[in-house]
């Protein structure tokens, strides 16, 4: 099975962090972030993987080189200009449409899933598209999704509504995991740059399909997108089935010293006091240095709370 992962955005809500590390290749308890996502595919099949990329891309494809599982094949898509979700999906297709079904994950999460009883669901149903649904409070923050009774998609946020007023019988936050079969990447728009929500599946759903679902699959799931979610991932541990990444990361010389991360080779000066800080590898947290709740990394420390 082939699979892409969605990795080409800018990551502006965690800068400066993403001004020298491209999101899916930050750290997440040592370990690149889009090291997660490749374990999690190998660990279900997938045997080929198509990244996108266009910030900083040789950082990104270093790391995913660095961290590509036994047996997995990787490709990249360099975007030299940003082709939003879908436009990057379509211009993957090529490589996508050697697999029926394929797998579309994003780029910036941690996610701990069954991907074959995503894939059994969407088989067993004839879908073009199975989305990941997970009930969760944080809908009223991220958006959610309604299916009716049979699990059909009705809505998508609550700027789009399909079908008839009170069909939906479910809501769930997408955890941005998609099944997609090669006959639905027929029916991408013919233009470079759109949303594969806005301008693919929802039209889809306007005129009336209903081959496009949702799908409530356990599942653990951590976004990985903003300076507080980034502190947050980084440090507690989120329960992970597919690998150990702490094993991993001190085998590479991270250290986990009460709530704080240590990078690779990084140094904490005479007296250093850290809370809850993640240091990046390589760095020197200098004598006396006192500091909660952020990051060093860049020669500097910055504090999540001053991020939005």
């Amino acid at each position: 099975m082939r699979a892409m992962i969605v990795a080409a955005g800018l990551g502006t809500r965690m800068r400066p962090l993403t001004d020298w590390c491209p999101k899916p290749a930050v750290p997440v308890r040592g370990i690149p972030l889009i090291a997660y996502q490749l374990e999690l595919l190998a660990h279900h099949g997938v045997t080929e993987v198509i990244v996108n990329v266009h910030h900083l891309p040789e950082r990104l494809e270093h790391a995913a080189r660095e961290h590509c599982p036994p047996g997995v094949t990787l490709t990249f898509s360099r975007e030299e200009t940003l082709l939003d979700t879908g436009g990057g999906i379509r211009r993957a297709a090529w490589f996508l449409r050697e697999s029926d079904p394929c797998l579309l994950i994003g780029g910036d999460m941690l996610l701990d899933v069954d991907l074959g009883e995503l894939v059994r669901r969407h088989r067993a149903h004839d879908a073009a598209a199975t989305l990941l649904l997970r009930e969760d409070p944080r809908e009223a923050e991220f958006g959610s999704v309604g299916v009716d009774a049979e699990g059909v998609v009705r809505r998508i946020g609550s700027r789009m509504h399909f079908g008839e007023p009170g069909e939906e019988r479910r809501s769930g936050l997408y955890a941005w995991a998609n099944v997609v079969s090669a006959a639905a990447l027929d029916t991408l728009p013919d233009r470079e740059k759109f949303s594969h929500f806005d301008d693919w599946l929802a039209p889809r759903l306007a005129a009336g399909a209903r081959d496009v679902r949702g799908e409530f699959v356990p599942c653990t799931w951590e976004p990985v997108g903003t300076m507080a979610e980034y502190l947050a991932v980084n440090t507690r541990v989120t329960p992970i089935t597919y690998f150990d990444p702490q094993a991993r990361a001190r085998a590479a010389g991270v250290r986990f010293e009460d709530d704080n991360v240590i990078g690779a080779g990084a140094s904490l000066g005479a007296g250093a006091s850290l809370h809850r800080v993640v240091v990046w590898e390589g760095e020197q947290v200098p004598d006396g240095f006192e500091a909660q709740n952020g990051v060093y990394a860049g020669g500097r420390f910055h504090g999540s709370e001053s991020r939005p």
